[in-house]
């Protein structure tokens, strides 16, 4: 029973998907980006992970379900490995890799560090974004 409702899931995902619904999109780190963003104002969640760690595959899927919210579709969506980025990771005291940061421009909003249930996860994610008003914003 679980699997049909799993595929009739999917099957709606792609019906909202497909009539063009505001949706974020995964970019890799670069620290050249990032500052942009920063210097933007962007609401940002970097996604610390690493390919080898179990926890961090546990939260892909809860994230990349998350970008396809429409109401986080003004949050870039970065993807930091841990292996690689170690300057961010010393710069934002971020001791280990399943680590998600929310930023509203350089400032650290909120972080999460190997979280995996599904409920607690997007319930982190929406309360952080939500925090973020756009009064809060120097956009102008």
């Amino acid at each position: 029973m679980r699997f049909f409702i799993k595929i009739l899931s999917s099957i709606g995902l792609a019906l909202v998907l497909g009539t063009g619904a505001a949706h974020a999109e995964w970019v890799d780190y670069s620290k050249e980006a990032f500052a942009q963003a920063q210097k933007d104002g962007r609401t940002q969640l970097v996604d610390i992970s690493a390919d080898w760690c179990p926890t961090c595959r546990a939260q892909k899927p809860i994230l990349d379900e998350l970008a396809t919210e429409d109401r986080l579709g003004n949050v870039v969506f970065v993807k930091l490995d841990y292996d690689t980025h170690k300057d961010f990771l010393r710069t934002y005291n971020v001791p280990r890799q399943s680590t998600i940061l929310i930023f509203d421009g350089a400032t650290e909003v909120n972080r999460s560090i190997a979280e995996t249930d599904r409920e607690r996860l997007r319930s982190f994610v929406f309360e952080s974004v939500d925090q973020i008003t756009p009064s809060d914003r120097s956009d102008g």
